[in-house]
């Protein structure tokens, strides 16, 4: 490694450090267009027959250690965040999204280690009688600690 390539790093490593030397590692995770087929929804049709859903997630994950490690095992699992929500969002039958994005928050915020989440779910072609691209609910999560 250069001298110059060394000057880098302690640059990164410089930018992530607050007035104390102590590193921040806040990291955002997306995952956008999770289509999944599911059966929610207040008619019995959409609850018998199905319909298709599309998840939009959003982790904060406050010390995420793959930002300096480079480490799969140091940040969250994009797959098994995926599966998670799969999982949840096939096992139940709830008549609104509010309930079912909820359920989803409350499982990710259990299952991982993000302190907020949010949740969003969209039916690309809800049963109404107008002309839209779809209708959607985003829920907000926080973890509650101790300190709370």
């Amino acid at each position: 490694m250069s001298e110059h390539e060394d000057h880098e790093d302690d640059d990164l490593d410089d930018a992530f450090s607050d007035e104390d030397g102590v590193a921040q590692h806040g990291v955002t995770i997306e995952i956008s267009g999770l289509s999944l087929y599911t059966h929610h929804g207040v008619s019995d049709a959409e609850r018998e027959i199905g319909q298709r859903l599309v998840f939009d997630l959003r982790l904060e994950v406050a010390d995420c250690d793959a930002t300096v490690t480079d480490r799969i095992e140091d940040t969250v699992d994009y797959g098994a965040v995926c599966n998670v929500v799969a999982l949840v969002a096939t096992q139940r039958s709830d008549k609104t999204l509010e309930r079912l994005c909820t359920a989803v928050a409350e499982r990710l915020l259990r299952d991982f280690d993000a302190e907020e989440v949010w949740v969003k779910a969209a039916k690309p072609e809800p049963p109404i009688a107008f002309a839209l691209d779809e209708v959607s609910v985003e829920i907000y999560r926080t973890r509650v600690t101790d300190d709370d």
